[in-house]
């Protein structure tokens, strides 16, 4: 048996898995985020109350294992942030551990049980306060030891004419430390910043959307510029990488329309032609950062 976690800045949740058809939720309970020994105990609690004790630990978690050193990088959940995470817990747990990023964790459930199933080359992408990804290749992570393939949201790469008319929009710091990635406008607090740049007002993401399918003339052309300048670097992912299907998850996938536009417009951006929708929404209906780290450590420890 798989215990899988989804760990996060606020909560952990927890799930174990006997194969990929069985995943079955346990709950959740309140990340301590500033205390390492706090953190194992919660975690210890977590192993007591699975119906048997687990042969594996496998995490989707809310940071990025640097690829060189092993060290976590996570900012939300300061007490593990600069520890080689998987070691420090199979020591503490006495049980092998496997962690991934939670984008990269949201892809691999898309691709095995969601949007992405019989597709080779899934890219999983994530619209929600930021922007992440990830890469899953037949079946595989692109990032098996950790590393920032799928990240799509940072690089300095936006456009800084978009929309018709063509209007002049600066590169904004993201909090990567760059100007103009792709997080700086592709989130929801991203969306709200091209809205009060245009515009002027300061509106929620989600009252710019609203007024968006309602016609609204200041939210259409917020969006219609949005959608020009997240679709440019998409399909410039979609052309590297060669995902034959994009589903996405986050709080903006439920933007009525949003999905759709950016179908439309990536798929004019990009070389293969297609006459299906290549951007679509997650389908995994389970929590996919559990889905996703079951299914992980299902591979990893030979149980899939």
């Amino acid at each position: 048996m798989i215990l899988a976690l989804d760990i996060g800045g606020s909560a952990i949740k927890a799930a174990f898995a006997r194969d990929a058809g069985s995943i079955v939720q346990m709950g959740r309970i309140e990340t301590p985020r500033n205390d390492f020994s706090a953190f194992v105990e919660t975690l210890r609690g977590i192993l007591a109350a699975a119906p048997e004790r687990p042969d594996a630990v496998s995490i989707s978690i809310c940071g990025v294992v640097d690829i060189e050193t092993g060290k976590m990088i996570c900012a939300n959940v300061p007490c593990i942030d600069g520890r080689v995470l998987d070691a420090d817990l199979s020591e503490a747990l006495e049980l092998p551990v496997s962690i991934a990023n939670d984008a990269d964790c949201f892809a691999l459930a898309e691709a095995g049980l969601g949007a992405g199933q019989g597709h080779d080359v899934v890219f999983g992408i994530i619209l929600g306060t930021g922007v992440g990804g990830g890469l899953v290749v037949e079946g595989r992570l692109a990032n098996r030891r950790g590393g920032y393939a799928g990240e799509w949201g940072h690089a300095t790469i936006l456009a800084t004419i978009a929309g018709d008319p063509p209007l002049a929009i600066p590169h904004f710091r993201c909090g990567c430390g760059r100007m103009g990635c792709v997080d700086t406008i592709g989130g929801a607090r991203g969306l709200e910043k091209l809205h009060m740049h245009l515009t002027g007002q300061a509106r929620d993401s989600r009252e710019i959307v609203v007024g968006w399918a309602g016609r609204d003339e200041a939210a259409t052309r917020t969006m219609e510029i949005y959608v020009d300048l997240v679709a440019a670097p998409l399909a410039l992912a979609i052309n590297i990488t060669g995902a034959s299907i994009v589903p996405v998850g986050g709080g903006m996938a439920g933007a009525p329309g949003l999905i759709p536009a950016l179908d439309s417009a990536v798929r004019a951006r990009i070389l293969r032609k297609l006459d299906r929708p290549l951007i679509v929404p997650a389908q995994c209906a389970t929590e996919p950062g559990l889905v996703g780290a079951a299914l992980l450590g299902l591979d990893r420890f030979a149980y899939a």
